[in-house]
């Protein structure tokens, strides 16, 4: 879940307690679906931990690994009518293109936002916007490299289709990428979210691709970087 502001009141924390605060900020914590595969590594360390080289190995690897499935903590903009980034990563394409076909959305082109997420971005999905979840269609794919244009129609997907409360909806695709062999999406239809919380993962190098109504305003430009849960990608008319 995004963390949400300290409210104005609650006492301010000194001594240890501040230092644990800010080690707790400077230091993300770990998303649960990274756990095994820290834990295996470590496993590993502490079984050879006679052994130097293998000792070493089996932390670096750890090191690695939790780094990947970090999850900081984001406060999204309390502005109204925005849209958020789902994922970190850098802007592919800003254009338009008809939603995924599974959806059942219909052929009309829709403006389109695609981040492409290096395996060094933080891998976790943000809700873009504050919704109840209409559908979710997973649909099985190739695995070609998720910053190559033609990613968003052939590789491996899961589509969520969130509408606000005025009755607008926004569709955001998990694309799995050349790496990536698995898509996690934790939330399922009925669910009610709050703009930037935490809804799925992708495993790997991936892509994340928003679809608006016709008519929104798009912000921002191919190159740009967003941060998942608050750079804002448009505004809704």
């Amino acid at each position: 879940m995004a963390r949400r502001p300290t409210p104005p009141g609650t006492p301010e924390r000194t001594g240890l307690g501040h230092v644990a605060d800010l080690v707790r900020d400077a230091i993300p914590p770990l998303h649960p679906a990274g756990l095994p595969f820290v834990a295996a590594p470590l496993a590993v360390a502490l079984v050879g931990r006679k052994r130097t080289w293998v000792r070493r190995a089996g932390l670096t690897a750890a090191a690695a690994t939790a780094a990947f499935f970090r999850h900081p903590n984001r406060v999204p903009p309390n502005r109204s009518g925005v849209v958020v980034a789902p994922a970190d990563g850098q802007i592919a394409l800003v254009d338009k293109a008809a939603p995924p076909a599974e959806l059942n959305l219909g052929t009309e082109e829709l403006p389109r936002v695609s981040i492409f997420l290096s395996v060094l971005d933080v891998h976790v999905q943000r809700t873009p916007v504050s919704g109840t979840v209409r559908d979710i269609a997973y649909r099985r794919g190739q695995f070609r490299s998720a910053d190559l244009p033609e990613a968003s129609a052939v590789n491996e997907r899961n589509s969520m289709v969130l509408e606000t409360a005025s009755g607008e909806l926004i569709t955001v695709v998990q694309i799995a990428g050349l790496l990536a062999r698995r898509i996690v999406c934790d939330v399922t239809v009925g669910d009610g979210l709050i703009i930037g919380d935490t809804y799925g993962l992708i495993r790997f190098g991936s892509r994340v691709d928003t679809y608006f109504p016709a008519g929104t305003r798009l912000l921002v430009e191919p190159g740009q970087r967003t941060i998942g849960g608050e750079t804002v990608l448009a505004e809704l008319s």
